[in-house]
């Protein structure tokens, strides 16, 4: 299977939102919200996509500098093409993007959690999240 690799290369919200629900990830993504799906593509700032032919299977969409900090968003590979290096592949290619001293930062879903630690990545229990409708000062 040849799988071909892309650096910001077009893709639709459509194609975006059918890959999140063919990786599990749309259970964790407001698929449902349009406006909010069509913001998070066009607003990425770095997105390393997987293709077999022209079906969009795996994605890395990320928020960056480029020196400092890159977060990684998603990482989405549809559910017949996971274990087969995928995931891994669109990793290493974000990170040859970003400059020597920038560190790659995400969020691991719950059933993903092992995985990180196992391709080096290390844990960092300081992370916090505010949703957007809670006040910052509130208790």
């Amino acid at each position: 299977m040849s799988i071909e690799y892309r650096i910001n290369a077009p893709v639709s919200t459509d194609q975006f939102i059918d890959l999140l629900v063919r990786s599990t990830l749309g259970e964790r993504r407001p698929i449902n919200d349009r406006e909010c799906m069509e913001g998070m593509v066009n607003n990425s700032n770095l997105m390393v996509s997987a293709w077999h032919g022209d079906s969009l299977v795996g994605m890395a969409r990320s928020m960056t500098d480029f020196h400092y900090a890159c977060y990684l968003s998603d990482l989405a590979v549809h559910v017949d093409y996971q274990r087969r290096g995928i995931g891994k592949q669109l990793q290493i290619i974000t990170q040859a993007q970003l400059g020597p001293k920038c560190n790659l930062i995400l969020l691991a879903a719950p059933a993903a959690n092992s995985y990180y630690g196992h391709i080096g990545f290390s844990n960092n229990p300081r992370c916090w999240v505010i949703a957007r409708h809670q006040p910052i000062g509130s208790e």
